[in-house]
């Protein structure tokens, strides 16, 4: 079953086109000349129910810029896109109950209250009964070992415990996709390896599917089936690890030598 469908999708902004001498000027003030750029152009690709994939590319490839379309964020200026049958331009409410996200430099908790509370207020707003909301909680808690500091201000969390705790609340509504954005950045090796670990245990068990992005080849090659290269707002590669590890350069060597192609 696809859970993604992304056919020809696009998005064009226009930003202030910097001229020579024109800067602090009237003009330029007011009359601004403008210029197009296509931050994701042409992009087809489809997601299967309970695969983990990696979305990459260099900065301004147009990673972010497809997620917040594939999440209702931002409508595109063209193509069309499904997540779970649901279009997100028209029914962002409904595809909010099904997804979750996680984003490595931005929080979603309030770092004020523990990630009990925290938990706890995610349950109100999804709309889980109290009983069902605290069954979730104990198993989120045994799933990614959170009892030692669960009634801890996340604000006195290290950063591998509140990327943990992250991570638990954006399932506790059972989210069916997970977006997954440089979940592992900053991290030491150690607590890197503990995240990867729990990724892998959550799309196992609760057949969630992952799509990732990140520039640590680590959580590439150690969570993902396959890969999706994006660069200019294109796609330049899609191919399965499986295959790509029969290459002799690695999987970095590849993802340069891509970069540098364009």
């Amino acid at each position: 079953m696809k859970v993604i469908e992304v056919e020809n999708l696009s998005k064009i902004f226009r930003v202030k086109r910097k001229e020579k001498g024109m800067r602090g000027s009237i003009k330029a003030i007011f009359k601004p000349k403008m210029k197009e750029i296509k931050a994701v152009d042409g992009v087809s690709f489809t997601v299967e129910e309970g695969e983990m994939l990696a979305f990459i590319g260099p900065n301004g490839a147009g990673k972010s810029t497809t997620i917040k379309m594939l999440t209702g964020i931002l409508y595109p200026d063209g193509g069309n896109v499904k997540v779970l049958g649901i279009d997100p331009t028209k029914r962002r409410k409904q595809l909010a109950y099904e997804i979750g996200t996680v984003f490595g430099q931005k929080e979603q908790l309030w770092t004020h209250l523990t990630p009990y509370d925290n938990f706890r207020f995610f349950g109100a707003i999804y709309d889980i009964a109290d009983g069902e909301i605290e069954k979730r909680i104990e198993e989120l808690s045994d799933t990614f070992v959170l009892s030692d500091f669960i009634n801890t201000p996340v604000r006195n969390l290290s950063l591998g415990q509140r990327i943990r705790c992250e991570i638990a609340a954006s399932l506790i509504h059972k989210p069916k996709v997970l977006f997954l954005d440089e979940p592992t950045i900053g991290l030491d090796p150690v607590v890197k390896e503990n995240i990867r670990s729990l990724i892998q245990q959550m799309n196992r068990e609760f057949h969630t599917t992952i799509f990732l992005t990140s520039h640590d080849t680590g959580d590439i090659e150690k969570l993902c089936k396959r890969v999706i290269i994006v660069n200019s707002g294109q796609i330049v590669l899609d191919d399965s690890m499986a295959h790509l590890k029969f290459s002799d350069a690695s999987l970095e060597d590849i993802i340069m030598e891509i970069y540098r192609s364009r």
